[in-house]
C-alpha cells in the first residue's frame, strides 16, 4: 500500500510510502484524499498527522507516471490536501526527510509542521520548466517574506528546517528519532480542545485570509460561518465552563 492509515484515539495518522522518494501519482493523491475524507467524516477524530517513511517526505509529482498531471486527483486535489477546501479539521505535517516540489506543497497545505533535523525544503519546478501550481506559488509568498519565497521558487534553492522554523513556517525542529513523538504530542494537545472550537478556528482563518482586520471582523460576524455560529450556544461551550468551575477535564461531544 502506498498510503497507510491508523487511528490513535482522536488522531488519524496517515503515512506515505511509495518508492525511494515517495513521489505521488493520481492514484496516490486519491488515496491520500480518501484518508483526509475519513478524518473529516469521523466525529471521533479531531486532528490528522501526515508523514512518510524513508529518506524523503516526498519528491512531489512522479515524473515517471504515465498520466497527465491534470488527471483526476480526487477529493483533495494533488496529494489529497492541496485543494481540500471542505476539510474543517486540523492537519499536522510530520516531515521526516527531504521535501521537494509537490511534497513541499503538501506541507504548505497543513496547519502545523514538525520537522526532523536536517530536512530540506524546496520548490524545484522552475528548474525543469514547470510551475509549483498545486499551491506553492500561492501559499509560499503568504507564509514567508515575499522576497524569500520568490528566491526559493525562482532558483529552486533548498532551505533547511531550521531556516523554515526561523521564518515561522515550521513549528518545531526535533531529532529524527523523536519526530513522531513530537508530532503526536502536538496532536494530543490539539485533540484535547473542543472539536467545534477547532473547526471554528480553521473556518474563520480560511474565511478571513487576505483581509484587513476591519474587513476580517465583518466577515467573521456576517453570520454565515456554520461552526463559529454554533459555538456560544453549544453543549461543549457549557461543558468547558463547567469543567473549569469543577476543576476537571472536559468531556467533549462536538455539539
Amino acid at each position: 500500500m502506498d498510503v497507510t492509515v491508523e487511528a490513535r484515539c482522536r488522531v488519524l495518522e496517515i503515512t506515505l510510502e511509495r518508492g525511494k522518494v515517495n513521489a505521488m501519482d493520481a492514484a496516490t493523491s486519491r488515496a491520500l484524499g480518501d484518508a483526509f475524507a475519513r478524518l473529516q467524516k469521523d466525529d471521533g477524530l479531531s486532528v490528522g498527522i501526515i508523514t512518510a517513511r524513508g529518506r524523503f517526505f516526498s519528491a512531489g509529482w512522479d515524473l515517471k507516471a504515465d498520466e497527465d498531471p491534470v488527471a483526476d486527483m480526487g477529493v483533495g486535489g494533488f496529494a489529497g490536501l492541496t485543494e481540500y477546501w471542505g476539510l474543517t479539521k486540523p492537519v499536522i505535517a510530520a516531515v521526516n526527510g527531504t521535501t521537494l516540489g509537490g511534497g513541499f506543497e503538501l506541507v504548505l497545505s497543513a496547519d502545523m509542521v514538525v520537522a526532523a533535523e536536517g530536512v530540506e525544503f524546496a520548490l524545484t519546478e522552475a528548474a525543469i520548466g514547470l510551475v509549483p501550481d498545486s499551491g506553492g506559488v500561492i501559499r509560499l509568498p503568504r507564509r514567508l517574506p515575499r522576497a524569500v519565497a520568490m528566491e526559493m521558487m525562482m532558483t529552486g534553492r533548498r532551505a533547511s528546517a531550521e531556516e523554515m522554523a526561523r521564518w515561522g513556517l515550521v513549528n518545531e525542529v526535533v531529532p529524527a528519532d523523536g519526530l513522531m513523538e513530537a508530532a503526536r504530542a502536538l496532536a494530543e494537545r490539539v485533540a484535547a480542545c473542543a472539536p467545534l472550537s477547532l473547526r471554528a478556528i480553521k473556518e474563520i482563518d480560511r474565511a478571513t485570509e487576505g483581509l484587513c482586520v476591519e474587513d476580517a471582523f465583518r466577515r467573521m460576524r456576517a453570520g454565515d460561518l456554520s461552526a463559529y455560529g454554533r459555538i456560544y450556544a453549544s453543549a461543549d461551550a457549557k461543558e468547558g465552563v463547567a469543567a473549569v468551575m469543577e476543576k476537571r477535564k472536559p468531556e467533549w461531544t462536538g455539539r
